[in-house]
Formats: C-alpha cells, structure tokens, sequence
C-alpha cells in the first residue's frame, strides 16, 4: 500500500493533484487543504489507496489527522472515500470533530449525497470513536475556538494544538493569550 509520498506538483484540477515522485506522476484526490499546493512546489501527502473493481484511486491528506479521519468516515455505512473527501472539504478537522462530538449535523449535511438521516448515523457511529482516537476530549470540546482564533493570526493548526497543550485558564481568551506566550518563546 502507498501510504506516504512526498514530490513535485505538476498538474492540478479542482479535486486532484498530479504529485511527480521520481519520474512517477500519481493522481491524489485531495481536499481544500491539498489543493493550496502551487505548481512546481514540493509536498508530501500521507495517502489511502481505495480499491475497487475497476479502479485504484488514491485519496491524500497533508496531516496525519486528516487521513485518520478520513479512515474513520469511511467506516460508516453509505459513506464511501468520495463522500469522506467532500466532508473533509467543507470545514476544518477541529470543527468537524466538535460538531461531531456536539451532535450537530449542520456541516454534514452541506455535503452532496449526504441527507439529515445520514449525516446522524455518521455522529452516532463516530462520537464514541473520536473521543477515543484522539484521547483529547476536552480538546474537541473545548479548545475549538482557541485553536480557530490562532489559527486567524497566522500559526498553523498542528502548531495551534501543540501551543494549547501546554496552556493554562479556563476561557478561550485566556487559553489564547496562554498560547500565544508559549508559541512567542
């Protein structure tokens, strides 16, 4: 299984990158978050290669996170690697989780294909599973805002996170000025 390929972007279309690896050029479909790689730049993808009878698409992701997400959507019934891409999509991981871990269907349903009846099913099988993935509970919960509001002032999300682990308070505000004094070291 190809699970990690880092190369050169040679082409790009509105859903897929074409990443030239050695003289090798793969076809990844790939969400916002992808699709931000210019022509020409080298970028590294971690990958999930579906399957099919007549076909072999691979699906890539610029975190870790993503693509574990991703593995999980996929676990749902309906909801196949394409309905998971456009998910992915349409809100960031932290809102996507908090919405999730809250019971609020809203981002879910703004995808194509995916009807109130689905976007439940897919809160009711993933509650439980992503609170236990991530093993940061009051972080889906609680450190959304915190994480959005750094994330407005230029630090990256994976940044973001490692600056709120290490913070202290109990609003947002605070847990923001607390990461911002840790990122400033």
């Amino acid at each position: 299984m190809i699970s990690h390929l880092k190369g050169t972007v040679i082409y790009q279309d509105l859903k897929s990158i074409t990443l030239d690896v050695s003289g090798v050029g793969y076809k990844i479909y790939t969400n916002t978050v992808g699709l931000e790689s210019k022509k020409g730049s080298v970028t590294e993808f971690w990958t999930y290669l579906a399957v099919r009878e007549n076909a072999l698409d691979l699906y890539g992701f610029r975190s870790k996170e993503e693509l574990d997400f991703f593995e999980l959507l996929i676990t749902v019934s309906g909801i196949g690697p394409k309905s998971a891409m456009s998910i992915l999509s349409i809100a960031t991981l932290p809102n996507l989780r908090h919405a999730i871990a809250s019971g609020d269907t809203t981002h879910l349903t703004k995808v194509s294909g995916i009807g109130k009846k689905n976007a439940e099913k897919i809160v009711v099988e993933l509650k439980d599973k992503l609170a236990g993935l991530t093993g940061e509970t009051s972080m889906i919960t609680g450190d959304v805002d915190a994480i959005e509001a750094l994330k407005a002032l230029g630090f990256g999300e994976r940044e973001a996170r490692e600056a709120l682990k290490k913070t202290t308070g109990n609003t947002t505000e605070e847990k923001v000025r607390s990461a911002l004094k840790n990122l400033n070291k």
